[in-house]
């Protein structure tokens, strides 16, 4: 085993850090969640998830969004799954993400605040949602 010299030991524990600060969920107001259900993983929800996380670090984002993963969320048949929550929007759950719809929801729904009608497969009642 290689031994590593003192400034590689640094930069690993500051690459450790950064990971670790992207997890920290205090101060942050948007969450995207991932299903990673066995039928979100068969359909290709672990690409969605790095290119998720891809856009959000290319768009420094990390400071403001928390991405999770979870389990089923009951819509296999339009996998992979993403819901957004954040401030002043409404709730929503978007069907079959792929990389380039990742990045259409970071860009479009997370920094310019528009809904992505064409991928949306669940979303509150307009006469449950309080205003």
């Amino acid at each position: 085993m290689a031994k590593m010299t003192l400034e590689e030991l640094r930069k690993l524990r500051g690459e450790k850090r950064e990971e670790l600060r992207k997890r920290d969920v205090e101060g942050k107001t948007i969450q995207v969640i991932v299903g990673m259900g066995t039928c979100g993983i068969a359909a290709g929800a672990k690409d969605t998830y790095e290119a998720l996380l891809k856009v959000v670090d290319e768009k420094k984002l990390s400071d403001q969004v928390v991405l999770r993963q979870t389990g089923c969320m009951g819509l296999c048949y339009v996998e992979p799954t993403v819901e957004i929550a954040m401030q002043g929007m409404p709730t929503v759950i978007y069907g079959k993400v792929n990389a380039a719809v990742a990045r259409e929801i970071v860009e479009k729904h997370l920094i310019g605040k528009t809904l992505l009608d064409d991928h949306i497969y669940d979303k509150p009642a307009a006469d449950i949602i309080k205003k």
